[in-house]
């Protein structure tokens, strides 16, 4: 018989041996999972797995072939869920999360209010992040402002306003804070522009809610339904005036899609693509919201196909859930999914504030197991090629950096 020595040996060069297969392929972890019914916000049709819909005679078939990881359609109006797919999944939202961020910050200023820029108001933005342009010691008006969040995604326009705000930490506390107000339960907020960050998630679900709020302000409407403008542009050393430049929507819908309203766009490098629309049709208000298809082109594709179902659908499917309302002050929580780990599982408690980002457990909990200290050994070596992975990933984004838009 072996001793315990030479069995710890061999279950540490076993483990060794599987290392090399671990680090090259991340994709072997189990699938994401969606929260159990019990939890779901909205309705328990939400929290289960796969497309939910309740057709009646005559409704149109959904669209085939979509590649989302997740998606909803609702109705603005009412907030009836017309069908569904994982819509609780949490994944990164890249910059729909500005959604938020603008539900939050915009009520607070009037529009015409001008503000100079100091310096540091636009230092420290994540290398990669889509930019409208902003110089420091330059005046701008508040709704030029807006429109750079808007229209070019400028995460130097987030930073700005969120200074205006009382600073980054008080803005994501505030958006934080505003997304339970929502009953926006998977959500967590680490950057008020939507740059990736470990531990940041939403879901089709909540950016859907931030849209539904947002949309109810005329001023958020006007910014995500505008197509082009002029920004202020550099002082002219010879001349001393100050020229513009003109900015585009990146919403590749806007304009294109027949009675688009907006909403907003985002794609990373590391959490793909993400896309919230809305559109009128004959007094009819639809929301769609596709997060992480197969390609950039597709969030794009799929919201139309979506849409066009949506409206083709109107009185012919019963609601599979509901876009909840908005929590009175001072009102009960219900139970919901807690921000954290991507498509982690869903947990009753409402989410962490973002000002304390929890740490994420790399193993299971302490104390001796009835295998005794060879298996904390080989924890040990599975936690040093964790890693050492993580450590490939970092490099790997500082190698290849990040695109924000």
């Amino acid at each position: 018989m072996l001793t315990s020595r030479h069995n710890l040996a061999q279950l540490c060069a076993a483990v060794a041996a599987a290392l090399p297969v671990l680090l090259v392929a991340p994709a072997a972890v189990a699938a994401p999972q969606v929260p159990p019914p019990s939890t779901a916000v909205g309705g328990e049709r939400l929290g289960l797995p796969g497309v939910q819909v309740n057709p009646l005679a005559g409704a149109p078939a959904l669209p085939r072939d979509l590649t989302g990881q997740s998606w909803i359609v609702s109705d603005a109006a009412s907030g009836e869920v017309l069908a569904a797919y994982n819509p609780h999944l949490r994944l990164p939202p890249a910059s729909t999360l500005k959604i938020l961020f603008a539900d939050t910050v915009l009520p607070k200023f009037d529009r015409n209010t001008v503000h100079r820029v100091a310096d540091e108001e636009i230092q420290n933005i994540g290398a990669g992040s889509s930019l409208v342009g902003i110089k420091e010691n330059l005046d701008y008006r508040v709704e030029d402002l807006w429109r750079g969040v808007f229209l070019s995604s400028g995460n130097d326009a987030v930073h700005v306003l969120s200074f205006m705000n009382g600073g980054i930490r008080r803005t994501v506390n505030e958006m934080q804070d505003r997304a339970e107000a929502l009953q926006a339960w998977d959500t967590r907020v680490i950057s008020p522009d939507g740059y990736d960050m470990d531990g940041q998630v939403s879901s089709a679900y909540d950016l859907s809610l931030f849209a539904r709020a947002g949309l109810r302000n005329p001023d958020f409407r006007m910014y995500c339904a505008t197509r082009e403008a002029m920004f202020p542009g550099a002082l002219d050393k010879n001349t001393g005036r100050r020229g513009s430049f003109g900015i585009a929507n990146t919403d590749r819908l806007l304009g294109k899609y027949p009675g688009l309203i907006g909403v907003k766009n985002g794609t990373t490098t590391n959490a793909g693509s993400t896309f919230v629309g809305a559109a009128e049709r004959n007094g009819r208000t639809l929301l769609v919201t596709v997060m992480h298809p197969a390609s950039y082109q597709r969030v794009y594709d799929e919201t139309a196909e979506l849409l066009d179902w949506g409206f083709a659908a109107a009185g012919k499917v019963q609601p599979v859930g509901r876009l909840v309302e908005e929590r009175q002050a001072g009102g009960g929580e219900p139970p919901g999914q807690a921000g954290g780990t991507p498509g982690a599982p869903a947990s009753p408690a409402p989410p962490p504030h973002a000002a304390e980002p929890a740490t994420r457990p790399t193993g299971g909990g302490g104390g001796l197991d009835p295998v005794g200290w060879p298996t904390m050994a080989v924890g040990a070596v599975v936690a040093a090629g964790a890693v050492v992975l993580v450590q490939r990933r970092r490099a790997s984004r500082r190698r290849w950096g990040r695109f924000e838009c």
